[in-house]
């Protein structure tokens, strides 16, 4: 991070030559102006409120320094409370309070410094101040960050901050330091920030400054000492009465907080293996009721922390039922108040683990969203969290957990980058510390659950790079111990894992051509989700769950050419993912499951002879599958090209052999040179090879496919 610079107090700017443009000297009407982007507009209210109720040091007022008097207050300060308008320029009253302003304050942040106003201000400003009088607050982002290769997003200085302007009020090559203060979440913290304003602007030194308030605060103490002293000499009776009354109150408070520990401990802990999100919710708004009738700034450190757990329960819920904007929401503001806890107390690993399982599902929620860059950026910052709960406890097996899972979020994204190798060797890493970790202590469920995560995306990881064999061994594995937890605990956790597992499992037994026992995981697939949905019907990444099982076992119905079963499982999903679309259209699984209904319905009318569906049905496929926008963009895009391929297949039906040549080109142009392919996606293109009669390509593609065992029933029809 930049070292800020230090507040010392102003140079003196030089006498100016007769050539030099003059100012007329303006009495002062503004102590500061406080310039800012208004979306920074938190902050800003907060300081203007401290500026203009901060009392100076009776020692310290009347003294004279380098800037001039020492005032008593800081007031006024001027600052635009509305929007500026459209226009090219700044608004006149701007102009004169600037003009009329002793010191600017600029609140720095990457906001602030694309903006074209506070440049404006700063400009104005310091073509008429000379440059100490200009002072920087730094609210988000890192000042000269421009000057940094690859994080010049996170530049928090304006333009016209960053350089020198010369006595003629024209801005030159020069880098300016700015005087600055902290006021980042990880920086000095908001008082020692504020109070180096102050020191700035009064031109005295921030120890002197701290000593003489801290001396104020003592003295005022004292007083009120004093007078509790003698008001209790009066009021003794009084005060008895008041004391019972606070221990009663203490008394009632310590055991509502008791009940609130236990309502967000042992509770939830006993109903989240249930599943029944009505209870969770229950628990959750009870706790946020209590919560709701207490000064939020004056809770306690514990009371904070059961707060943000509260609103994290309830995201978790909202999340379960698909509103990702209530759950975002939630989180966000789970993950305020676990910032704050950080802040309070920075060393304490686990208030580090608390505020990192917000970071993990605010991420987790953009990536479902394909925001990759914010979903990437917070899980970096997850595993930085999880980094740092092992180096302050080492030996906490609980960290070192958390820091293996980290690791491999941060495989699942190199994975979708296609960086396949590189996330096989993270996933197996995390596979071979969480073993190691079940062995030590077999009957710790988390680590069970973690095991089983990793072994999931290490299976993913070796079929995407063509090693269905070993991914069909570990699936087999990961299949078999979801099962064992299940039967033994009966938590709904490793049911709800067992879905996703039994159906990988399944598209592995489907791409070596083992039909029958891809259908026979397809439908255990199936079985668990439906006890999943019947147990909480709420519940839409459960309900998601089972209308992809049923997709996948259509699909596989239709290659057995068992056209009516695969009808009734199609239909069945469609129903499904028309009503988790109506509930929010942007979560990219749920349109990728539509853009798939539309595609395999095509297929089924091509089946049945029914044109003129199987065309409309394959162009929507098409039309939908370019929206998607999920972690995997190269995923997309080869699904978009199998819909075309699809389209021209229908076209060819009806004799339209240009429309279909038209559509199968289109559908290999989707795809991209010099990336890896999955065996499915390579498929995809044999079979485009094959339509247009380029017989060599498909030839190539389809012995490199036998070469890992790749027997899909699709492939072996002429897909």
């Amino acid at each position: 991070m930049t070292k800020l610079a230090r507040l010392p107090g102003f140079d003196r700017a030089p006498e100016a030559d007769a050539s030099a443009q003059r100012v007329p000297r303006l009495r002062t009407r503004y102590y500061a102006f406080l310039s800012y982007s208004h979306k920074d507009k938190e902050l800003a209210d907060w300081l203007h409120r401290e500026l203009e109720r901060f009392r100076v040091p009776g020692t310290l007022a009347g003294r004279l320094t380098a800037n001039g008097v020492v005032p008593r207050r800081l007031t006024p300060v001027f600052r635009d409370e509305q929007d500026l308008s459209a226009g090219g320029d700044l608004a006149e009253e701007i102009k004169a309070a600037l003009a009329a302003s002793q010191f600017l304050i600029v609140l720095c942040s990457p906001t602030a410094a694309k903006s074209r106003w506070t440049n404006q201000e700063i400009e104005s400003f310091k073509r008429t101040r000379p440059e100490g009088c200009v002072l920087a607050a730094v609210a988000a982002g890192e000042p000269f960050a421009s000057d940094m290769a690859g994080r010049e997003t996170e530049e928090c200085f304006p333009p016209a901050l960053r350089y020198k302007y010369d006595r003629r009020g024209h801005q030159t090559t020069k880098r300016a330091e700015p005087l600055a203060a902290d006021f980042r979440l990880d920086g000095e913290g908001r008082r020692l920030a504020f109070l180096k304003l102050v020191a700035g602007m009064l031109g005295v030194g921030l120890d002197e400054l701290v000593r003489r308030e801290q001396t104020r605060r003592h003295r005022r103490m004292a007083w009120l000492a004093a007078a509790s002293l003698g008001g209790m000499a009066v009021t003794s009776t009084l005060a008895l009465t008041a004391f019972q009354a606070r221990n009663e109150a203490r008394e009632q408070r310590r055991e509502a907080e008791g009940l609130v520990a236990f309502m967000l401990g042992d509770l939830k802990d006993k109903l989240e293996p249930i599943g029944r999100l009505d209870a969770l919710d229950g628990v959750g708004s009870r706790v946020l009721a209590y919560y709701s009738k207490q000064d939020a700034s004056q809770l306690t450190d514990a009371a904070l922390s059961q707060r943000s757990k509260a609103l994290s329960l309830m995201a978790q819920v909202a999340y379960s039922r698909g509103d990702l904007d209530v759950a975002e929401r939630l989180y966000r503001e789970a993950l305020s108040g676990t910032a704050e806890a950080v802040r309070r107390k920075p060393a304490d690993p686990q208030l580090i683990y608390d505020h990192a399982q917000n970071v993990f599902w605010v991420a987790d929620i953009e990536r479902g969203r394909g925001n990759v860059t914010a979903a990437e950026a917070g899980m970096r910052e997850y595993k930085r969290l999880a980094d740092q709960m092992v180096a302050l406890g080492p030996d906490n097996m609980t960290w070192r957990m958390e820091q293996q899972n980290a690791t491999a979020n941060l495989g699942v994204l190199l994975s979708e980058q296609r960086r396949f190798p590189e996330a096989t060797a993270q996933f197996a890493y995390a596979v071979q510390t969480m073993s190691a970790l079940v062995t030590a202590n077999p009957n710790n469920d988390e680590y069970q659950k973690s095991l089983t995560e990793a072994q999931s995306w290490l299976a993913d990881a070796e079929k995407a790079e063509g090693k269905l064999n070993d991914a069909v061994a570990l699936r087999e594995r990961h299949v078999a111990l979801l099962q064992k937890l299940l039967a033994r605990t009966g938590d709904v956790e490793y049911r709800q894992k067992l879905v996703p597992a039994e159906r990988y499992l399944a598209e592995l037994y489907w791409f070596r051509g083992q039909v029958p026992l891809a259908l026979q995981h397809y439908q255990a697939a199936i079985a668990n989700s439906s006890a999943l949905v019947a147990l909480e019907p709420d519940n839409s990444r459960w309900k998601y769950f089972e209308s992809r099982a049923r997709l996948d076992w259509g699909r596989a119905l239709l290659s057995a050419a068992k056209t009516n079963d695969a009808a009734a499982q199609v239909e069945n999903a469609c129903a499904v993912t028309g009503r988790l679309i109506a509930i929010d259209s942007n979560v990219q699984r749920w349109r990728a499951n539509l853009r798939d209904c539309f595609h395999l319905r095509a297929q089924l009318a091509l089946m049945k002879n029914d044109n003129d569906s199987a065309g409309r049905f394959s162009a929507r496929a098409v039309e939908v599958g370019k929206t998607v926008t999920s972690p995997d963009p190269v995923e997309d895009r080869y699904a978009v090209g199998s819909s075309l391929r699809l389209l021209g297949d229908v076209r060819r039906r009806t004799g339209d052999l240009a429309g279909a040549k038209a559509a199968w080109q289109e559908g290999l142009s989707e795809f991209r040179s010099g990336v890896a392919e999955k065996p499915n996606e390579l498929a995809i293109r044999a079979a485009l090879f094959q339509r247009l009669g380029r017989a060599s390509e498909a030839q190539q593609a389809i012995q490199k496919l036998s070469a890992i065992g790749y027997r899909n029933p699709e492939l072996r029809s002429g897909i």
